[in-house]
């Protein structure tokens, strides 16, 4: 990747070889990486950059000391020249950048911000790319996202996904695919569709993280009660098709799709509404985000953190679980990592006993989960709700954890009890902290529940 001034995040984003070194490691700290997550059943995804290489940024040497001139086109570390670019002739616009989003030819043959455009239709760059993704598969990656996929011609992509080999028997079995999802950012008004990609892999929902801040931020006289048909409907993909996602590197940063719509960690206490309801939804393939604090909050090129060569800086974990050293690590706050477990728990289950009222709602995933969610900002949520739930007691997932098993299991956070009919009664405060509860059946408690005091629905 090309190293630039004050290290902003988009240096990943302009690759200037294949090399697998970057302020993150070397390819051996990665390839150990992707074997240790594997042996534990953590898949790796990458996030390939094979659209474009650098910027028209003259000559230059990247952070794994590959030379280029962007003047000759040149990237000598791939082997790349100028006979593998897209050409002003074959972009068609004076300055070779895309000018007219409506153009289907620019957006896929012109350079998207002065990126220089590889030309995928060449059997040279279609080689060159499948080799590094290929690299990438024996050293035990699951998958790919493929960034910035909506410039690229579908049938090039597809070509290039469809040569790759199939991922290792050792940790995935024999004949398995890599997993890909494309880059696709189709808010509606222009000629290129995410629909044109879904041949190929999962597409990014862009709408989806868009819709659903609306909603939560109660804009346009949106509310909760509205997502009883969340999803296609609305506009986007069949399910089966999309990758979800609250927010994304971009967009948290009101790059790319969605603007101000978009919630993100900085307002965690809707942003983990908004996951929680993402999370027990039947709707997609979702993505939790994982990000960094950056400041001045303006400033939206700052990189990770990182010491004073710009390497990044390693992740120091607190003793609650949280990360230190300004990593915001949303997947690790108690709200989204305990909903992940819910919705892993809860797959293939329909939705069931919907209640909506205004910006309240209830919802049970067959006989596994429960969710409410009170999103009012002056009424309380309070009655008696159908959970689908067997009897017993049931620690809420959003309060706290539960530990220990068995008849010794009990809840760090607030517990409910679902009676002989399913039914529980909950009061979830408008002012709290949290103002959701979720329970599910591996959260249900043994006959020790009260071994310490358990907090009130909805207190803080």
């Amino acid at each position: 990747m090309v190293w630039s001034p004050h290290r902003p995040w988009w240096e990943r984003y302009q690759p200037v070889s294949y090399k697998l070194i970057s302020r993150s490691g070397s390819e051996q700290e990665f390839a150990d990486m992707v074997e240790r997550c594997n042996k534990v059943g953590v898949r790796i995804f990458v996030d390939a950059v094979i659209n474009h290489m650098t910027g028209d940024s003259g000559i230059g040497v990247g952070i794994a000391d590959s030379t280029f001139n962007t003047y000759e086109q040149s990237y000598p570390a791939v082997p790349y020249s100028i006979h593998d670019f897209n050409s002003k002739e074959k972009c068609g616009t004076q300055s070779g950048n895309i000018e007219n989003y409506n153009n289907v030819n620019e957006v896929r043959n012109c350079r998207l911000v002065s990126l220089l455009d590889l030309d995928q239709s060449k059997s040279w760059v279609k080689d060159r790319i499948r080799d590094y993704l290929n690299h990438l598969i024996r050293l035990g990656v699951a998958g790919f996202r493929v960034d910035a996929s909506k410039h690229m011609w579908p049938d090039e992509l597809k070509a290039i996904v469809e040569s790759l080999n199939d991922l290792p028997e050792t940790h995935f079995g024999a004949g398995q695919r890599a997993f890909v999802f494309t880059e696709v950012i189709d808010m509606g008004g222009e000629p290129i569709t995410k629909y044109e990609y879904t041949g190929i892999g999962r597409v990014t929902e862009f709408l989806y993280g868009m819709k659903l801040g609306e909603v939560f931020r109660r804009w346009n006289n949106q509310k909760l009660e509205y997502l009883q048909f969340f999803g296609e409907s609305w506009g986007m993909l069949p399910s089966g098709y999309a990758w979800t996602f609250v927010d994304n590197h971009d967009n948290q940063r009101k790059h790319g799709g969605g603007g101000d719509m978009v919630l993100t960690f900085w307002e965690p206490r809707v942003y983990k509404m908004a996951n929680a309801f993402m999370l027990a939804w039947p709707y997609g393939y979702t993505k939790v985000m994982s990000s960094y604090y950056w400041y001045p909050r303006e400033d939206t090129d700052v990189g990770p953190p990182a010491d004073s060569y710009g390497n990044t800086n390693t992740v120091p974990i607190n003793d609650d679980g949280s990360c230190g050293g300004n990593w915001a690590c949303e997947h690790r706050w108690r709200q989204i990592r305990n909903m992940v477990a819910f919705r892993n728990l809860v797959h293939g289950t329909a939705v069931e006993n919907w209640w909506g009222r205004g910006d309240q709602i209830a919802f049970s995933r067959g006989r596994k989960g429960f969710l409410a969610i009170n999103n009012d900002y002056s009424q309380t949520m309070s009655g008696e709700f159908y959970t689908g739930l067997p009897e017993g007691f049931y620690c809420d997932c959003i309060s706290g954890d539960m530990l220990g098993s068995g008849d010794n299991a009990y809840c760090t956070g607030q517990t409910l009890s679902v009676n002989s009919m399913g039914r529980t009664h909950i009061n979830i405060r408008s002012d709290s902290e949290n103002p959701m509860i979720a329970i599910h059946v591996d959260y249900k408690l043994g006959s020790k529940r009260g071994n310490i005091p358990t907090r009130r629905n909805g207190g803080k």
